[in-house]
């Protein structure tokens, strides 16, 4: 938001400088982001001043130049070879003296350097309009006003001014300060000065009547529209804005359009609110209507869009049509134009929530909607009102037909807050007298409506949407007061945590640290995504995403059923910016609507607890003595594999499937029970290209809920080191296709419980010297007593053992 200093000094008598009082803007709690400098003539005329001719007499190689002497103020006269026709003794004109840089009204820039013209040297210029971009004219020099003393600045001769502009990072909750007044509000608080409010001299008594009616206002939606004030003017002359408004608007960076459109805007910027200008000749019915209309119903907006409303889109409509869109924006056939001559002003107070959803709906943003949808002040529509008939009628002449409209059927009450001293010194830590409170309160216009000894009962202006609890109308006494006013006392109470954590964050830090030490990065995305991703998933319906009733955008208008997009959206963010070696971890919840929940809200939806992990490009820097290897689904499954051994599950008692077709391209979905506990995959390409990501990426998913609940099941026990040492023998089996190494794997610890430790895969191989339908694998498997050395003997008979069981069961033979 864009504030201008001179702008400010209409309405508090400020003697600080734009420096300082950016300062103070800021530690009142309106962050001032950035300051410039706006000048009405680009350069601000520097280096330009009034010079008197002293003589002047033609070059004697040059018909058309004169070589004139001019007194700049200095004492010495400059010599000065001019081509102006009209130049002559005794004028006083605008110099440049050497080393100026001038701007023209072309948008042309030059420096003014010392020069000889045919022989003759020159220490200047004697400018025209146009080289000084003061106008266009060049038919000759400017001529000065006689009574200026040489030497003086040409801006400060001209009047010419130099403002800066703050701009100010407001945030939602100080709707309040969107305004001149409102920031001159709170620097008057803070410096004790008086405030010139315009809207406090603002009323109906200063306007002038005229004859004739006025346009009726008839408010069907009082829920969307609680107050409606409006007044006809007829008899304006529509045209350019007087000098000091377009300067006024020109500064904070608002194009300029006619004198009724100005006069709206200035007003809009000078007091917080909004206000909208119809043609009253193009009202028919001489009604204005502030109604919905039905859904579809078409409208073109003054940017020449036609857009399609919703039922629930207020507004403002005559007895045939809808002519502005409440709050937001306007409509391109009501307009004020040059051929305006009766205006119809509305000033009003529409529902917050209205204007956003609105607004949100239309992907509009404008100041109207801007300070609507945060809460304008519903006491000061009529003011406002008034205060912009007034520069109507000044500006554009007219009079005002009829009475002055104000439909309030349900005034809102101020919020009313009761103060207690005792609790002011412990919230702000330090104890602040009754008077300064007192002075400060009555400053941001709250209104004191009783006093006690121990505390104060407060009215809080209508403006404050924010402040309703003791503890905001502390932190208002707070910022004025000045945070660095409250000093750092010599003792400091702590509340320390026991450093306690509970089951979750143990287990939570205990992945982490286990995938960060393995290369990984943490990342964090939002909650909210778009519907768009779930639109053809079967794993992820997006007849089961929870929508946002009042999304901020199409992107973020559904909370997430899965981690998986938000890692493809980081990865893609990634590659794109070169960093295509990527690995990644995150946590977070994810939700989903349970349409067979019977109504019943607390099971409709569901919260659950994930982790994703995603891998794409090379597992490793590149170096010079080892080779890079790119990562794959193996890989990936191998971090999975390990996060579940680490909290005791054993992944061969899950029941597996094919991950999900529609996210993957292939891999392995864990269940257990029939709930699906984990899934890890190559992402297919239907997804990355989504994603415009071009390599491969691989992802799984493991529930949080499911690992928690691991965890508080591991029971740690203890053994005493082995002190005999353990057997390896291998088995190359052929098998069925069909046949798992789960499945052999559990055979064996079923033949041999007590002596075998550990079986391994470490080789599959298929290829034609096998029949077809076969496969090898080869198995190694660990024994050892824990009593005794083992002998060959035994060990043989257990791989007997083995070997007749896998025979048994899967029909395996030794290759």
């Amino acid at each position: 938001m864009k504030i201008s200093y001179n702008w400010l000094k209409d309405y508090v008598p400020l003697c600080e400088t734009p420096e300082r009082t950016a300062e103070i803007l800021t530690s009142v709690g309106l962050e001032v982001e950035a300051m410039e400098t706006h000048e009405a003539v680009r350069g601000g005329l520097r280096g330009v001043v009034v010079g008197e001719v002293l003589t002047c007499t033609p070059h004697p190689d040059a018909d058309k130049l004169r070589i004139t002497t001019v007194d700049v103020g200095t004492g010495e006269p400059l010599q000065i070879v001019c081509g102006a026709p009209n130049v002559a003794v005794g004028q006083k004109v605008p110099v440049a003296v050497v080393g100026t840089t001038l701007y023209g009204a072309d948008g042309a820039e030059w420096k003014i350097k010392k020069s000889k013209l045919r022989g003759v040297e020159s220490w200047g210029m004697i400018c025209a309009e146009d080289e000084l971009g003061l106008g266009t004219n060049h038919e000759g020099i400017m001529v000065l006003d006689a009574v200026i003393r040489p030497g003086t600045p040409l801006g400060e001769a001209l009047s010419i001014e130099a403002d800066t502009v703050f701009e100010i990072g407001l945030t939602p909750n100080r709707v309040d300060a969107a305004s001149h007044t409102g920031v001159a509000r709170d620097l008057a608080a803070y410096l004790n000065l008086p405030l010139h409010s315009p809207l406090k001299v603002a009323g109906s008594g200063y306007l002038r009547r005229g004859g004739g009616c006025g346009i009726a206002v008839r408010v069907e939606n009082n829920d969307a529209c609680p107050r409606y004030t409006g007044v006809t003017i007829r008899g304006v002359t529509v045209g350019p804005s007087p000098e000091w408004l377009q300067k006024r608007l020109t500064a904070i960076g608002v194009r300029t359009i006619n004198n009724i459109v100005d006069i709206t805007n200035y007003v809009l910027h000078e007091t917080g609110q909004p206000l909208h200008a119809f043609d009253a000749g193009r009202i028919a019915g001489g009604e204005v209507i502030v109604k919905t209309c039905p859904e579809g119903t078409t409208f073109v907006t003054l940017d020449g869009t036609e857009r399609i409303l919703s039922a629930h889109d207020l507004m403002i409509c005559n007895a045939r049509e809808p002519m502005c869109i409440g709050g937001v924006f306007g409509g391109q056939a009501h307009g004020v134009t040059e051929a305006t001559v009766d205006v119809f002003l509305e000033s009003a107070y529409f529902n917050p929530v209205w204007i956003r959803k609105t607004a949100r709906r239309h992907g509009l943003s404008t100041d109207a909607s801007f300070r609507y949808e945060r809460g304008a002040d519903p006491q000061a529509t009529p003011a406002a009102l008034c205060r912009a008939a007034a520069l109507i009628m000044e500006i554009a002449g007219g009079s005002v037909a009829g009475e002055i409209i104000d439909i309030y059927p349900a005034p809102v009450s101020p919020a009313v807050v009761s103060l207690h001293f005792d609790r002011i010194r412990r919230l702000i830590g330090k104890r602040i007298d009754r008077d300064t409170i007192t002075g400060i309160l009555q400053r941001l216009e709250f209104d004191i409506m009783d006093s006690t000894v121990d505390g104060l009962v407060v009215a809080v202006p209508t403006c404050r949407v924010d402040v309703t609890r003791e503890c905001d109308v502390v932190e208002e006494i707070l910022r004025i007061y000045g945070y660095n006013n409250v000093e750092i006392p010599a003792q400091t109470t702590l509340s320390i945590a026991s450093g306690v954590h509970t089951p979750k964050e143990t287990m939570q830090q205990t992945v982490s640290d286990y995938l960060v030490s393995n290369g990984f990065y943490e990342m964090m995305n939002n909650s909210l995504t778009r519907a768009e991703y779930y639109r053809s998933l079967l794993t992820f319906p997006e007849s089961r995403a929870v929508r946002i009733l009042n999304p901020l955008s199409s992107d973020l208008n559904v909370m997430r059923q899965t981690l998986l997009f938000g890692g493809l959206e980081s990865i893609a963010r990634n590659s794109h910016r070169q960093q295509s070696d990527v690995k990644l971890f995150e946590w977070g919840s994810c939700y989903a609507f349970n349409a067979g929940a019977d109504g019943d809200p607390l099971k409709a939806y569901v919260e659950t607890w994930q982790v994703a992990l995603f891998t794409t490009g090379f597992v490793s820097p590149q170096h010079w003595r080892t080779p890079q290897e790119r990562s794959d689904f193996f890989y990936l499954k191998g971090f999975v594999e390990g996060i579940l051994r680490r909290f005791g599950i054993d992944i061969f008692r899950l029941e597996t499937a094919a991950a999900p077709p529609d996210l993957f391209a292939e891999g392995i979905q864990y269940s257990r029970k029939g709930r699906v506990c984990a899934m890890v995959g190559t992402v297919s390409a239907a997804q990355r290209a989504a994603f415009d990501i071009r390599q491969p990426v691989y992802a799984a998913e493991i529930s949080g809920d499911w690992l928690l609940k691991a965890l508080r099941d591991v029971r740690v026990r203890y053994a005493e080191l082995p002190k005999f040492p353990e057997v390896r023998r291998d088995l190359a089996l052929v098998v069925d296709e069909a046949v798992t190494y789960a499945q052999l794997r559990d055979v064996a610890f079923g033949a041999e419980r007590n002596l075998l430790q550990r079986v391994n895969l470490f080789d599959v191989y298929r290829g034609d010297k096998l029949p077809q339908g076969k496969k090898q694998y080869a198995l190694s498997f660990v024994l050892q007593d824990k009593e005794k050395t083992l002998t060959d003997q035994h060990i043989e008979h257990i791989m007997d053992t083995l070997l007749k069981a896998f025979e048994q069961h899967f029909a395996a033979t030794l290759r």
